[in-house]
Parts: structure tokens; C-alpha cells; sequence
């Protein structure tokens, strides 16, 4: 990685990867039979953050030709002064952004893409997340809740996890720990919308769209110490400084790589097809997942326009099987997705177009520098089988949102280590924790030997008869757990 030597960069524009959703990070979608009216809502939406769970799918889109902007709409050569710079403005950056606003710094949001989102009501977006009950309060609290909620979102009370080679199985209801649901599954438009329309209340929140980072500069630090400063050098000639940039900027961060941050990655050896599928049977508000010798696949249940045939699919499998999968007609498609599914909800009637990517997991070996800290999937990427990709985006957003807050209030620089050294030792274990159980099921899941897959299947069954276990899993795929910002923390009986 390069390390800060005058100015870094070169000219590329941002490049967001994130799988905040889906938690889909990774190379650029490959996408079977687009037609031109699909492609248009693929084309004209910023991705962001933090796979998808299933952190935004990167399908490597050009830029609108016709430039719309919440306040400016083009930086100027002259010097601007914030004190917050975000670059990425999608579901992680605009959610830092919108909770940080009511301090009243002023806030830059440097985005790519050129046009603000859309959510369309008559389709439903590929690219989805699995949010949990965390990420919905945390959602709650900058008041994006309720026009997602007016749009479409999809609570899901029970989970139905089983093993394809065996009798393994486990299944999860959300009235085992009294809870109202488990999570919402929800299109990553309809989230990135209500973020965008709820940062329109902020005077002090200032979008840059159709903007390219040509580079940052080291950090400055001011006279007498006090606190430090970082300039982002823009293609247009332009040059903008805060007290501390985020680097909101998707998997492949360009941030990262400038501000001299290693990471640790390594490939799966999978890869992931997603689409719309309609069913015969409803969904039941179930998220179904099989596990295969080839991959995990799992069908998160969409309710689109009153009608609950619909799911949202995830199907990670080898490299080779991808290809094979992808050449398929529709309706070849949908006979072995079927088939695959053990025709659970009855035959696969229709889909909507294919993307496949491949999956990466990669880990930020440190989520600061001075004026300088990563979040969502800058930080870290990691499988999609639960869905927790964009969750730990969100949780990154709501931790550095209090950290920083603090900070503001007490009068505390914000690019020293005194504040985001916090905010590391807060979300760095709990993305490791995290990343190592996704890492583990994974393994364990794959192809093994006929002993460890007795062994694996009557784990399965021991964790599905035993209710404190059960209990456990479920607190955690609700996101009940210590050590969160206060707007996302869950109570349960």
C-alpha cells in the first residue's frame, strides 16, 4: 500500500464497492439479460456500504450526464473549509452525516455519482440487506425509519437454516426471546432514499455529486497542536480541508490506499448470484438459507406490492458453477434453483436478470491515521451467508456518530487519536468477532469429510433442541448485544 508522500492519488473518481447491502462488496456485477429499463435504475444509484448483508452491489455504472445536487452543485478553485469531510455518500457516509448534523458542524459529502437515488415501487432493487432489529433503531434515530417504512420493508419472524447432506437443521422464531420480529429485509434504495431526503433538513450538510478525488494530502498539524487538519484534492482544480475526512468509499477504497492503511484480505473462492425470484407458495416471513457442498443458499423474503410470493436471493457457489448457473435461460434457471431449494415454497415461477460477483474478505489492519478513519466496507468486507455486512457498516456509522459527537461537545479536535482511537477500540473486536464466525461457518460448511459432516449435522440438531443456545444465536442476529452506541442498542426481556 502507498504511504503519504506529498500528495496522493492520482485522477480516478471515487469508487464505491460497498456491499452495505447485500453486503455485496467486490469486482463489478456481471448482469445476464438487462434490459434497458432495468439497467436505468442500476445506472442511476450511488452504492455504497459497508456486500450483503447483502454493503451496495459495485456494477461499475457511469455517470448521469445531467448533474443534480442537493445545495452546491460544483466546488469552486477557491479553498473550502468544513469540519467534516465524507467521501462516499452512500448508505454508511449518509448516515454518518445525518447523525451528525445536529451538533452543527459543517458537513462535505463528496460523491460520484452525479444523480441522487430513486427508489421505484414498481420493481424491486437487486441489491437488498438483511438489517437487524440494531440497525433499525439506529435508522429510527435519524428519523429515516419511517419513510423506509412507508415504502417497503419486510419484517421476517422466524429463520429456517438446514443442511443438505443430512438431517441438520435449526429453526429460529422470533417469539423465543419476545421479540416482535427478527430483522426487516429492505432494498438498499429504499434505505439510501430516506437517507438522502432526511439529509435535506441539515443547512449544514453540503453534497458535492459528479466529483472526482484526484488526491489527499499528509496531515497537517495546527499550530500549538491543536488538533490537526487533511486536504482532498479534487480533479476540478478544487481543494477542500476538514479537520478529519471519512473514508465512506467502498471496499476498494481509494482513501485507504492514499492514507497508507494495510489490510488483510484473502478470496473466498466463491461466488455470488442474486436476483428476484416469485414463488408458488408465500414466503411466510421466513428467511430460508440450505447449505450445500457448492455454497450457502438463502432466499430473503420480499413483500412486494401486498403480494408475499416474492424473495430476494443470495446463492454463493463456486467459481465454475457461477458460470454455468449465469449461461442459463430463465426458465432453465428457475427449474434448478428449485430443485436446489428443495421446492420448499413450491416451484420457482420467474426471476427477475441475474448479476454474479466474487467474494472477498478483507479487514482494515487499523481504522485510523490522523484526520483520516474508515468505515463500512473501507474497513472491512466479509461472506454474505448471514447477512451481517452492511449491519456492521451501520454499527461503524453509529459509533463514530457518538464518538464524534462527544468530541464536538467537549471541544476535542476530531482527527486525533484521543476521538477515533475510541471509536477503534469499540468497533475493531466486534468486526473481528464477527468476521472470524462468518469465516467459520464458511469452512465448516464447505466440503468436508463424511465424519465431520455427521459431526456437523448433529451439531445442527443439539443447537436446535437446546433453547439457551437457540436464545443466543438469535440475540445476536438481532444485534442484542454489549458494547453498542446507545441509538442502536436492543433491549430484550
Amino acid at each position: 500500500m502507498s504511504t503519504e508522500q506529498g500528495i496522493q492519488g492520482n485522477n480516478t473518481g471515487l469508487d464505491h464497492t460497498d456491499l452495505e447491502e447485500l453486503d455485496l462488496s467486490g469486482t463489478a456485477l456481471k448482469a445476464k439479460d438487462v434490459s434497458a429499463a432495468e439497467a436505468e435504475v442500476l445506472d442511476s444509484e450511488p452504492l455504497d456500504s459497508e456486500i450483503s448483508d447483502l454493503e451496495a452491489l459495485d456494477l461499475n455504472d457511469t455517470a448521469s450526464e445531467q448533474r443534480t445536487a442537493l445545495e452546491d452543485t460544483a466546488l469552486d478553485t477557491t479553498l473550502k473549509e468544513y469540519d467534516l469531510i465524507i467521501v462516499g455518500g452512500g448508505m454508511v457516509g449518509a448516515a454518518i452525516a445525518c447523525g451528525v448534523a445536529p451538533t452543527g458542524m459543517k458537513i462535505a459529502i463528496l460523491e460520484t455519482f452525479e444523480n441522487e437515488p430513486q427508489w421505484h415501487s414498481d420493481k424491486v432493487d437487486p441489491r437488498v440487506s438483511a438489517l437487524t432489529e440494531a440497525s433499525r433503531l439506529f435508522l429510527a434515530s435519524l428519523n429515516a425509519w419511517p419513510s423506509m417504512a412507508a415504502n417497503r420493508v419486510t419484517p421476517y419472524q422466524q429463520m429456517s437454516v438446514w443442511e443438505s447432506d443430512g438431517t441438520g437443521h435449526i429453526e429460529f422464531n422470533c417469539d423465543d426471546v419476545f421479540a416482535e420480529n427478527i430483522g426487516h429485509i429492505v432494498e438498499n434504495s429504499v434505505t439510501l432514499t430516506a437517507l438522502v431526503e432526511q439529509s435535506k433538513h441539515f443547512d449544514n450538510i453540503h453534497w458535492h455529486r459528479g466529483v472526482s478525488i484526484q488526491g489527499i494530502s499528509p496531515v497537517q498539524t495546527l499550530e500549538g497542536g491543536l488538533g490537526v487538519k487533511r486536504q482532498v484534492f479534487l480533479a476540478d482544480g478544487s481543494v477542500i480541508q476538514a479537520g478529519l475526512v471519512v473514508a465512506a468509499d467502498g471496499a476498494r477504497s481509494q482513501l485507504r490506499e492514499w492514507g497508507g492503511v494495510e489490510t488483510r484480505e484473502w478470496d473466498y473462492d466463491h461466488e455470488a448470484i442474486v436476483t428476484t425470484i416469485k414463488l408458488e407458495q408465500p414466503h411466510d416471513s421466513t428467511c430460508w438459507q440450505r447449505f450445500m457442498p457448492t455454497g450457502p443458499l438463502a432466499l430473503l423474503p420480499i413483500t412486494f406490492n401486498g403480494d408475499n410470493h416474492y424473495c430476494s436471493i443470495v446463492w454463493s457457489t463456486t467459481p465454475e458453477e457461477c458460470v454455468r448457473l449465469m449461461a442459463l435461460d430463465d426458465q432453465t434457471f428457475c427449474d434448478e434453483l428449485s430443485l436446489s431449494f428443495e421446492h420448499k415454497l413450491g416451484k420457482v415461477l420467474s426471476c427477475d436478470p441475474r448479476f454474479s460477483f466474487p467474494l472477498r474478505q478483507r479487514h482494515a489492519k487499523r481504522y485510523w491515521q490522523e484526520g483520516l478513519v474508515l468505515a463500512g466496507d473501507a474497513a472491512h468486507t466479509i461472506h454474505p451467508l448471514a447477512g451481517q455486512g452492511v449491519n456492521l457498516g451501520l454499527l461503524d456509522a453509529a459509533t463514530l456518530v457518538e464518538e464524534l459527537a462527544n468530541a464536538w461537545q467537549r471541544k476535542q479536535p476530531l482527527g486525533i487519536e484521543q476521538t477515533l482511537g475510541k471509536y477503534q477500540r469499540r468497533r475493531l473486536p466486534d468486526n473481528l468477532k464477527m468476521m472470524a464466525l462468518m469465516e467459520g461457518f464458511k469452512r465448516l460448511y464447505g466440503p468436508v469429510p463424511l465424519p465431520l459432516r455427521w459431526l456437523r449435522n448433529t451439531g445442527m440438531n443439539l443447537v436446535n433442541d437446546t433453547p439457551m443456545l437457540k436464545k443466543q444465536l438469535l440475540r445476536q442476529a438481532l444485534g442484542a448485544r454489549s458494547g453498542l452506541p446507545k441509538n442502536a442498542q436492543v433491549n430484550l426481556a
